[in-house]
C-alpha cells in the first residue's frame, strides 16, 4: 500500500471521477450494508450526484497515479429551513487503499470547507457494525447523537444506524451567519 497522505486531493469533477466514484461504492451496495441502496448506480447517476451536491456542498476525491482512490462529500442533513447550518458527509475507499491516511485527509479537508462555509453541524450516520468507521469520526471528535434501532432491512438482516456528530461552529447561543456557497481548497 502506498502512502495516500501525499496523493492528490481536489474538488470532484462529474464528468471525470463519476465513474471511479461510482466502483469504490458499488460493493457498498452489492455486497453490505454500509450503504441502505439496494441497485448499485451506474457512473451515469453518479455524475448527476456529484453535479447535484456541489451545487451547495463540497466533493472531493483523493487521486494516486491518476486513479481515484477514495472520496469524500457533504450533502444536505435536512430540506427544512432549521437545518441550513447542519449537513451530513459521508466517506468511501478503496479497500485496497485502507489505513493509507486517504480517509483522515479527505474528512480533514472536507470539515475544513464545511467550517468555512460557515456550517455548525456536521452529522455522519453508520451502519452498525462498523469499527473502522466509528474509529474514524471519534477521531476528528465526532460524538454519538443516538442510534436508530433496526432501522434498515438489507442481506437478509435488520440493521441499526448509529448516528455522530461535531460541532464545526462555535455554538453560542446566537443565530449564526448564514451559511455560504461551497468553499475551493486552498492553492
Amino acid at each position: 500500500m502506498a502512502d495516500d497522505i501525499s496523493a492528490t486531493l481536489r474538488h470532484a469533477d462529474p464528468r471525470r471521477d463519476a465513474a471511479a466514484c461510482a466502483a469504490i461504492y458499488a460493493p457498498h451496495v452489492a455486497g453490505s450494508a454500509v450503504s441502505f441502496e439496494v441497485d448499485v448506480p451506474d457512473a451515469a447517476a453518479f455524475a448527476e450526484r456529484i453535479a447535484a451536491v456541489t451545487r451547495s456542498y463540497p466533493w472531493l476525491v483523493i487521486e494516486r497515479d491518476e486513479r481515484v482512490i477514495a472520496f469524500a462529500y457533504a450533502a444536505s442533513h435536512r430540506p427544512r429551513a432549521a437545518y441550513r447550518w447542519a449537513a451530513e458527509v459521508g466517506i468511501y475507499v478503496d479497500p485496497t487503499h485502507h489505513r493509507g491516511g486517504a480517509g483522515r485527509r479527505l474528512y480533514a479537508a472536507l470539515l475544513d470547507l464545511l467550517r468555512r462555509q460557515r456550517l455548525q453541524i456536521a452529522c455522519a450516520g453508520i451502519t452498525l457494525p462498523n469499527d473502522a468507521s466509528i474509529g474514524l469520526h471519534r477521531a476528528f471528535g465526532f460524538e454519538p447523537a443516538g442510534v436508530q434501532r433496526a432501522i434498515g432491512y438489507k442481506c437478509g438482516a435488520w440493521h441499526d444506524v448509529s448516528w455522530w456528530q461535531l460541532r464545526l461552529g462555535p455554538g453560542d447561543d446566537g443565530q449564526p451567519q448564514e451559511p455560504l456557497g461551497p468553499q475551493r481548497l486552498p492553492g
